[in-house]
């Protein structure tokens, strides 16, 4: 239903377009059969008329209720939604454990890159809106790891927790969730098929209007397991 609704707003002006010129011919015609029937004088004819201005008159009666439904749906309905029915968001399975494992293809480009030195600081966090409070700025991790934070903030959208290496733009997604959390579990990240060393950990955070907010990134360094 969303897709329809979508749909409506999207090509809105052009359902109008179209409905406009099947109107014209419906009703051009419905005004010829009229006079055709008005004129007919054999009851053959009185009857092929007769059909025929039926016919055009159902078509018109169509396009008409075709036209107010778009108005109304696009004046009183569409308005009221939710606005995360328009909003395009990644496809993500939110039924299944995210396990936190990052593809066969970011694996192979972050162990051909050259690792380099974190510096332990933290920016773009927003206490007690978009924050990862473990693992903390310089911390070593190893395994999997929990993630502990806060994503809340008005309108919440979707967040989702990436992985990248220091002074890299090359940014992996590891997983994403649709829930609000409150100094809790945001998710979990398994680091054991990443090349030991320095890393930077972000959470990104886009509100039900598309909007995306500053990402919280938090330096990491991961060590191997022994």
């Amino acid at each position: 239903m969303a897709e329809f609704y979508k749909f409506l707003a999207s090509y809105e002006a052009l359902i109008y377009i179209l409905l406009a010129i099947g109107a014209l011919f419906a009703f051009r015609w419905l005004m010829r059969s009229w006079r055709e029937s008005q004129t007919a004088v054999y009851t053959m004819e009185r009857e092929f008329s007769s059909r025929r201005l039926g016919q055009s008159a159902a078509i018109s009666i169509l396009i008409v209720v075709l036209f107010c439904s778009e108005f109304f749906m696009a004046t009183f309905i569409i308005p009221g939604l939710p606005s995360d029915v328009f909003l395009t968001t990644p496809t993500l399975d939110f039924i299944s454990t995210p396990t936190g494992t990052l593809s066969a293809d970011m694996m192979t480009q972050f162990a051909n890159s050259p690792l380099q030195t974190a510096v332990a600081n933290i920016t773009g966090c927003t206490p007690n809106q978009i924050m990862i409070t473990s693992p903390a700025a310089g911390d070593e991790v190893k395994g999997t790891v929990e993630l502990i934070g806060t994503v809340n903030i008005p309108n919440f959208g979707f967040y989702k927790y990436e992985v990248a290496q220091i002074g890299s733009d090359t940014w992996a997604t590891i997983s994403a969730d649709r829930n609000t959390v409150s100094n809790g579990k945001i998710g979990a990240w398994n680091t054991t098929a990443l090349t030991p060393g320095d890393y930077q950990l972000r959470l990104v955070v886009t509100d039900n209007q598309g909007k995306v907010l500053p990402a919280c990134v938090v330096p990491v360094r991961i060590v191997p397991l022994q």
